[in-house]
């Protein structure tokens, strides 16, 4: 029973924290002094149930409350896919109400197939995480350079600079009708009080 143990009990703990040495499959980068840190800024409109209705209604040239009240009467599916007369029945919805705003059918299919996502799958909506860096100078954060302004943020996120706790940063947001840039940041700066 001893030499069970002996053998098992490596073999577990092995297993257990395989993933905090070098055999990880996700590398670990050590924090560098002025890494900015992206905290949220997918946090959604308690009215949209989830759905990132300022993006969509970017991307479509329409306002939010335009699409909201598009949506609004829309039936979805409560679990899984819609039948195809439910979907059908959808579009004709949407499109009835976005139509009269410049908004085509395969622009209303490219946007809604691009922000699809299952949050009951812990998925989000397409997007990317934005990349930056603080302006250190004589030791203190003077300002802020945009390395990959990123793309899918609702709201703006928080900022946190690595070695500086006490720096407060606003990030701006901007949404575009171009996909790959829409719900980025634009800008950094110190909040008043650094």
């Amino acid at each position: 029973m001893q030499r069970l143990f002996r053998i098992l009990i490596p073999t577990l703990l092995m297993a257990m924290f395989s993933g905090c040495w070098a055999g990880s499959t996700t590398p670990v980068t050590p924090a560098i002094d002025g890494d900015v840190v992206f905290y949220g800024g997918y946090e959604s409109d308690q009215r949209d149930g989830g759905r990132p209705v300022a993006l969509i209604a970017a991307a479509l040239k329409v306002e939010s409350e335009v699409f909201r009240a598009a949506f609004s009467n829309v039936n979805p599916a409560k679990v899984g896919p819609p039948t195809h007369s439910r979907a059908q029945a959808n579009k004709k919805v949407l499109m009835d109400a976005l139509g009269k705003h410049g908004v085509t059918n395969d622009r209303l299919d490219e946007v809604s197939n691009y922000y699809r996502y299952r949050p009951q799958a812990n998925e989000l909506w397409t997007h990317k995480p934005a990349k930056a860096k603080a302006v250190i100078e004589s030791g203190k954060v003077v300002g802020f350079e945009i390395v990959d302004a990123g793309s899918g943020y609702l709201t703006a996120p928080t900022i946190f600079v690595e070695g500086h706790p006490d720096v407060r940063a606003i990030a701006e947001i901007e949404y575009t009708e171009d996909l790959e840039t829409n719900g980025r940041v634009v800008k950094i700066g110190l909040s008043k009080g650094n």
